[in-house]
């Protein structure tokens, strides 16, 4: 399947994609976000808006009665034909205009890639106008808030807790912020590895592209794990996530939003 899209920047650089290094707490990250998914998508047609490589779509479609992927990044979506070979649709578009009818789904997902979309109001309304009457959208996204913050070079601009729930809210009636990945209290060998983190993003000395960045996790952070093909329930441990106070937003490095029409 294919759907005209403008072409853009090419995400595959930041994107992390079969055989990218990332920390265990990344790959806790990953399941995490598509296991929250899935237990909303049980028996339920289900899109993934930026579905990038696809990784998610298999694991989410083992429950969901049809999942179909899209992402505007061609070469994105040619790993992930590779992948599942005509088992799961897959769709190039510009998710400001989602090339579907209106209720074609019960479940929309957008998981790490709303920064990256310069209208994320019109990519709402968007979601909204697929959305079944009783659909429900979920949203994840890196923390601007969290002191260790680095943000991508392509994004578009980034959305914290409460400004999210404020664009939500204008095309969806019911609108939850949950957290996840609380930041622990450091010890002193903890904060000096922060404190040099923060002093690199601000002289723009972290690098750019997932390779680069793999080289300074392996440093920091130890051995890394490779991301697969289509993650599975083992690939880490999940985190729950929670309600919090949008005042205490800055001690977690995960927002979610579920907001339903």
């Amino acid at each position: 399947m294919s759907s005209s899209a403008s072409s853009g920047p090419d995400y595959t650089v930041v994107t992390e994609t079969p055989g990218t290094l990332v920390s265990r707490q990344a790959a806790s990250m990953a399941i995490s976000r598509y296991e929250i998914a899935r237990r909303l998508a049980v028996g339920r047609r289900v899109l993934e808006v930026a579905c990038g490589s696809g990784q998610g779509l298999g694991y989410v479609a083992r429950s969901a009665a049809r999942v179909v992927g899209g992402d505007i990044t061609a070469g994105l979506l040619a790993q992930a034909h590779a992948r599942y070979r005509g088992a799961v649709p897959l769709v190039r578009f510009d998710a400001h205009a989602l090339p579907f009818a209106a209720g074609s789904f019960d479940v929309v997902q957008i998981h790490e890639a709303i920064y990256y979309m310069a209208r994320p109001q019109r990519v709402f309304e968007e979601c909204r106008r697929v959305l079944s009457t009783d659909g429900v959208l979920i949203v994840s996204s890196i923390n601007p808030a969290w002191a260790d913050f680095n943000p991508s070079p392509f994004m578009a601009g980034y959305l914290g807790a409460g400004d999210l729930k404020t664009v939500l809210e204008r095309p969806f009636r019911s609108v939850d912020i949950l957290f996840g990945f609380e930041v622990p209290h450091r010890a002193a060998a903890g904060a000096a590895v922060s404190a040099l983190k923060r002093l690199a993003v601000r002289l723009h000395l972290i690098p750019t592209t997932m390779r680069g960045k793999a080289m300074l996790k392996r440093l920091f952070l130890g051995p890394l794990l490779p991301v697969p093909a289509e993650i599975t329930a083992d690939l880490g441990p999940v985190d729950e996530p929670r309600p919090a106070p949008l005042y205490e937003s800055s001690h977690f490095r995960v927002i979610y939003a579920v907001a339903r029409p």
